[in-house]
């Protein structure tokens, strides 16, 4: 159901899936991570794989997504930095002078080895189960570099790509080869389809991403057309940015809660099916009203060309698992045809 959504054909009902749905609300993954640092965890196959399925044995969503982090190409290629508990990706050295850009090698299929024995060991698990991969956009990992972690106002990061244009655009430009890398790793291991994060795009006016960001992107998008699978493109904070999220290149575009399904058809053409978009807070609401939110997500997406059912973000922390569960049982039995 999620592939031929993605692909605007008929389904037998909305496919669900959530993100964030492999992590820190499941009391078995707090579990299985115990002693392990973020980042070593996504470079353990055995782990990734337990952790990719746990959502998908406990909800029944459409499909699982591969368990890791965006800033993992970044530390294959040798980057010193590392993810720190209650802050996020932190770099020793941010990216900031043209010499700093030459420390971003390319990304080799060996380097990340480990992804592939993971993503080849998922398929084998999941059956017709669809494996998402995924990768952060050169954006985003552009301003993880720049500002050396994460940032409110992202002040590093604009600074430069308006004082030095050249070396911003030769390091999205290199970025989106690492991060185009990656994907094609997923892909050629047996994801089945992809999806592009660009987290702090939403911080950009509609003329800075389409002059100074998209081109990065769409060669992205570009560079993995050939496979064929479904690609995603996500933002947060991208109301203002839908119509030129969709023209970067993918097949779906990801909404988050701001926007309704059906304003955001309108703004990206009404051709593309769309992919969200719950409001993640509303799960710590009663059940009757989670179905009632639930319900006008499904009403605003009745005439779109595709709909895949996702949360408008990550799946929050404190997010009872069982919320998670009645959701997808919910969307199944509503959108049943």
């Amino acid at each position: 159901a999620f592939i031929r959504a993605c692909r605007g054909e008929p389904v037998p009902h909305t496919p669900v899936w959530f993100m964030r749905q492999a992590g820190r609300s499941l009391p078995e993954y707090r579990k299985v991570r115990e002693g392990i640092a973020m980042l070593d965890s996504c470079m353990r196959p055995d782990l990734v794989t337990e952790i990719t399925l746990q959502p998908v044995r406990r909800h029944g969503v459409d499909a699982a997504i591969y368990f890791s982090d965006i800033v993992v190409p970044l530390k294959a290629i040798g980057l010193d930095l590392d993810i720190r508990p209650g802050v996020g990706p932190v770099v020793e050295t941010p990216v900031r002078s043209r010499a700093d850009l030459e420390r971003l090698r390319p990304l080799e299929a060996g380097d990340v080895d480990y992804v592939t024995e993971a993503v080849r060991m998922l398929t084998a698990e999941l059956g017709p189960t669809p494996l998402i991969g995924f990768a952060g956009a050169p954006f985003t990992l552009a301003s993880y570099l720049v500002e050396g972690g994460p940032s409110r106002n992202h002040e590093h990061t604009k600074a430069l790509m308006y004082g030095d244009p050249g070396l911003w655009a030769d390091l999205l430009d290199r970025l989106a080869d690492i991060t185009a890398a990656f994907l094609r790793v997923q892909i050629e291991a047996g994801a089945s389809a992809v999806q592009l994060f660009d987290s702090w795009v939403g911080a950009l006016s509609p003329r800075d991403y389409r002059e100074r960001v998209m081109p990065a992107s769409a060669k992205v998008f570009d560079a993995v057309s050939g496979y064929g699978v479904p690609r995603i493109h996500f933002g947060v904070g991208t109301g203002e940015l839908l119509g030129d999220l969709g023209e970067a290149g993918a097949d779906v575009v990801g909404v988050d809660w701001r926007v309704p399904l059906d304003e955001a058809a309108r703004r990206t053409g009404g051709t593309k099916p769309l992919q969200g978009n719950l409001d993640p807070a509303v799960l710590f609401a009663p059940r009757a009203a989670v179905e009632e939110q639930t319900d006008l997500v499904l009403a605003s997406a009745r005439d779109l060309p595709g709909h895949v059912f996702n949360l408008g973000h990550g799946v929050l922390p404190d997010t009872d698992p069982e919320a998670l569960t009645r959701l997808v049982e919910h969307v199944h039995r509503r959108t049943a045809r």
